[in-house]
């Protein structure tokens, strides 16, 4: 076992399979004790059960590590600050976040409902900013602490039918830029990952054209394990001065996202008119337009 994160606590919610089980694994192996946080309903967020979040402890402390279960929902506020209750009451601190937990609802955004809509944004967006509030406290009282969020290319690219998760994971970029900045000067830093891995969320994406039956199997290859190293580093001292950033994980590639900055600006001295923008901005900043594409479309070579 590794020694970097010892003596941190860390929650890892969403914890029970695929990403934030390898994330709990990987974070004890380091050294850390972990809070393994999951609901234990089904990709659509439907139902509760207590086992996974449980057999997920028994792992760890199979291997030596340390432990505890939690299965409170991360989309309201009081359980949400249970989650981050059972690492001080346990443990008696906290030191590191990750928000995981995710459900998805997909639909085309022309048929999506309000039930859809509210319950992707309750959990990946809200759920992570009460969480993250939750431990902020304690994070400022202690001077350190650490946050990762994970986005997704559904947002930071675009893909069909996911309105809901793609404006959520948009929101949780913004989300943990805010808690950079606003939490900087505690010694607290914030960074968020974006995953591509095969998982039982993105079980879900359809399958109807070669082409997406392609991108699938292509994703087959890359194990949710291979993103935990990077989540374990950002947790660990090492990265102290990392912060406010956007990671890739993609197989054995790492990659670093860009922010939105201006890419072209056009001026007009005395102003601009209807009719001007249309003959003059728009012609100018045109061969800079950004087309519209999917992952799958950006990311065609096959994982390394």
């Amino acid at each position: 076992m590794s020694s970097m994160l010892d003596g941190k606590v860390v929650v890892v919610t969403g914890a029970g399979n695929g990403i934030g089980r390898d994330f709990a694994l990987a974070l004890a192996a380091a050294g850390a004790r972990v809070v393994v946080n999951d609901l234990g309903t089904s990709a659509a967020g439907e139902g509760a059960d207590t086992g996974p979040a449980q057999k997920v402890v028994d792992e760890i402390r199979a291997a030596g590590g340390t432990a505890v279960a939690n299965t409170d929902s991360v989309a309201e506020w009081q359980s949400a600050n249970r989650i981050i209750n059972t690492a001080i009451e346990n443990f008696g601190r906290i030191d590191g976040v990750i928000n995981n937990a995710g459900i998805l609802r997909d639909r085309m955004f022309f048929k999506m409902n309000l039930e859809e809509w509210k319950s992707v944004i309750d959990v990946h967006l809200n759920g992570s900013f009460y969480v993250s509030r939750a431990a902020a406290n304690y994070f400022r009282d202690q001077g350190s602490g650490a946050y990762v969020h994970m986005t997704s290319t559904s947002g930071l690219v675009g893909n069909f039918g996911q309105a809901n998760y793609a404006a959520a994971k948009m929101g949780l970029v913004g989300l943990s830029k805010s808690i950079a900045l606003d939490m900087a000067r505690a010694g607290v830093r914030s960074n968020c990952i974006a995953p591509f891995a095969w998982s039982r969320l993105i079980g879900t994406i359809p399958t109807a054209t070669d082409a997406e039956k392609e991108r699938v199997e292509r994703m087959k290859r890359m194990d949710t394990a291979m993103i935990a190293p990077l989540a374990v580093w950002l947790m660990s001292d090492a990265a102290q001065d990392v912060t406010g950033q956007i990671f890739g994980v993609r197989a054995n590639e790492i990659m670093l996202f860009n922010h939105n900055r201006p890419i072209r600006t056009v001026h007009r001295s005395e102003g601009w008119t209807p009719e001007t923008v249309g003959a003059h901005a728009i012609p100018a900043m045109r061969a800079h337009f950004q087309p519209l594409e999917r992952s799958g479309e950006v990311f065609t070579w096959d994982p390394i």
